[in-house]
């Protein structure tokens, strides 16, 4: 094959993808309250969310394990109020810096309380005969992420 046939073929086919590409493009919502259907009408939706000081990616009936919680117990369930992301596979709606807790909903089940695997720290200092070695577990909380509910809000614009 000839260098202009690969270049005609090589062109054509760019030409072809991109009139593909214009024709499948949708339209963005343009109100808050017209994202959030977008996204609720996806199969599935995830959010980020903070919790005990971190940023996580969480799904429905995702199990997380956080540091350990002071002050709860096996089968309590938390409310997720640090929002900062929720989105589906096609769209994304970020807030500024969280979604209000009035258009989106998510708990979480306290599963169980456990420790990490043994972790051995072992200290010398060279010719004074001295070592000490200190075992430490760290404690761990486990939740379940339920399901995402994003409530239907009416945008007044």
């Amino acid at each position: 094959m000839a260098s202009w046939q690969i270049h005609n073929w090589l062109s054509h086919g760019i030409r072809r993808a991109a009139t593909c590409a214009l024709h499948t493009q949708s339209r963005l919502p343009t109100t808050t309250s017209a994202a959030l259907n977008l996204i609720r009408s996806q199969p599935s939706q995830y959010i980020v969310a903070s919790l005990a000081g971190r940023k996580y990616l969480l799904a429905p009936r995702d199990l997380l394990t956080v540091p350990h919680l002071k002050d709860v117990r096996v089968g309590d369930v938390l409310a997720l109020n640090d929002i900062h992301e929720l989105g589906s596979r096609e769209y994304t709606l970020r807030g500024s810096p969280l979604i209000p807790s009035d258009q989106v909903k998510v708990e979480a089940t306290v599963v169980e309380h456990t420790k990490g695997k043994m972790e051995v720290v072992v200290k010398k200092k060279r010719r004074k005969g001295y070592q000490k070695t200190i075992k430490n577990k760290h404690p761990y909380t486990r939740l379940r992420i339920g399901p995402i509910q994003i409530t239907e809000s009416v945008d007044v614009q």
